[in-house]
């Protein structure tokens, strides 16, 4: 291996080869100054890269000679997608990230990660997630490139046991330093609708449960940091604001879970500018592999286990599509299957799939809920999966129920609009 050295990103990207492969981490374990610096070179010939949910617009992707490969669409795949870039989704759940990895094999690996300790140890932050395996298998081979995009504002978080979350300076070919802040997401104001819902999936949720949120995370959250209850604990693929005030209001104990006892665990974490200095060096939250996070095995040794997600749309079978809009992609799969299907492997675990009861479309206004989704829909989570189904109009409990009382249970918390000629197809069903 080569001796590691700190360089300016412009020389970082100059290791590459004009025909190489790249994979990067997913959202906020991307590293900015380096991605921006690729788009400033012009010799690529047959430049592949691989990520998922970008978080910023970098020029390297619309660029001659470079393909894109994304496990996870967000709003920059979208535009690219949109704009004619060579980009393609690559279906697939985020714990299998991994072996395709493994098998792809990317020349090169990059990563973002806070600054060395002082004994040269880089945390890996705000990411975990699937690609540790794959940069320490690069790191061992001589052939291969590794390169850490170093950061002040990035906090040093910590891994637990047999996972360090870190890589030593020395396992590394290229150490950038950044100075770009984490990409913010802050939560936009809960709608009147999203607080109903939110609501209605905090009923579901009692003292000392366990908690993955996903479709209605932080007014969840914050619905329960608010509350009467307590002694909860965390077992979440990304740590999020609302998790984040969740602790401070002294709700999290972490000490009924069964399983990592005393520590909230995640493999990703984004939120407002506040979020990044509150997990900097904080014990309480720790980061490992997705397939750990994400194991539906791991999810479901977790006492108590509520699982909150969100989904585009539902038919009367209990199908969701959570991923597509018709025939385009939108986002990702992630791990809205693994946290799913860990529902009903124990008694005491919950499933709250949440969506809104309608949607406008070219100004109409259509039910989320369907009577059969039409012939090429792609469904994200098959029927026999769901398990509580949360509109703002209420709860449709399915777990154990026929064919046709899932479907009536679904009608009935449709909007009211909809929801007469939603109960006529459910009574066809059985």
């Amino acid at each position: 291996m080569a001796t590691p050295s700190f360089v300016t990103p412009a020389e970082a990207v100059a290791l590459l080869r004009p025909a190489d492969s790249l994979a990067f981490t997913l959202g906020p374990g991307q590293p900015q100054a380096l991605l921006h610096a690729m788009g400033e070179r012009t010799d690529w010939e047959q430049l592949e890269l691989a990520g998922a949910l970008l978080l910023d617009l970098y020029a390297i992707f619309s660029a001659p000679n470079v393909h894109y490969r994304s496990g996870f669409f967000g709003p920059a795949e979208r535009f690219l997608r949109d704009s004619g870039a060579s980009i393609e989704f690559v279906p697939s759940d985020f714990r299998r990230f991994a072996p395709i990895l493994e098998k792809e094999a990317p020349r090169v690996m990059a990563l973002a990660g806070a600054m060395p300790d002082d004994d040269g140890n880089i945390s890996l932050s705000l990411h975990a997630g699937a690609t540790f395996g794959e940069t320490m298998r690069a790191a061992a081979d001589p052939e291969r490139l590794v390169i850490v995009e170093v950061n002040e504002q990035y906090p040093r978080t910590f891994g637990l046991g047999d996972h360090p979350h870190a890589i030593h300076v020395d396992q590394v070919d290229a150490v950038v330093h950044g100075d770009r802040a984490p990409i913010a997401l802050p939560d936009a104001p809960a709608t009147e609708v999203e607080q109903a819902i939110a609501e209605h999936a905090a009923e579901h949720i009692a003292d000392g449960a366990t908690i993955q949120t996903g479709g209605v995370p932080s007014t969840v959250a914050r619905i329960l940091a608010e509350g009467d209850g307590g002694d909860y604990g965390v077992h979440s693929e990304m740590f999020t604001t609302g998790l984040m005030a969740l602790h401070q209001s002294g709700k999290v104990t972490n000490t009924h879970k069964g399983q990592y006892e005393g520590y909230s665990i995640t493999t990703f974490a984004a939120g407002a500018p506040e979020l990044y200095p509150f997990l900097h060096e904080n014990e309480a939250v720790r980061f490992l592999p997705v397939e750990v996070v994400n194991s539906p095995d791991v999810i479901s040794r977790n006492r108590g286990m509520v699982m909150i997600n969100g989904a585009l749309k539902i038919d009367l079978w209990g199908q969701a599509v959570a991923d597509t809009l018709g025939t385009q992609q939108f986002s990702g799969i992630g791990g809205h299957e693994d946290f799913t299907a860990a529902s009903g492997l124990g008694l005491d675990d919950r499933s709250l799939m949440c969506l809104p009861s309608t949607v406008t479309v070219d100004g109409e206004v259509r039910s989320r809920i369907e009577p059969a989704f039409a012939a090429g829909t792609v469904v994200t989570t098959p029927r026999h999966q769901l398990d509580i189904v949360i509109t703002e109009h209420g709860a449709a409990h399915l777990r154990g129920r026929t064919v046709r009382e899932r479907a009536e249970a679904l009608a009935r918390v449709a909007h009211p609009d909809h929801r007469k000629d939603l109960l006529a197809a459910a009574a066809q069903l059985g």
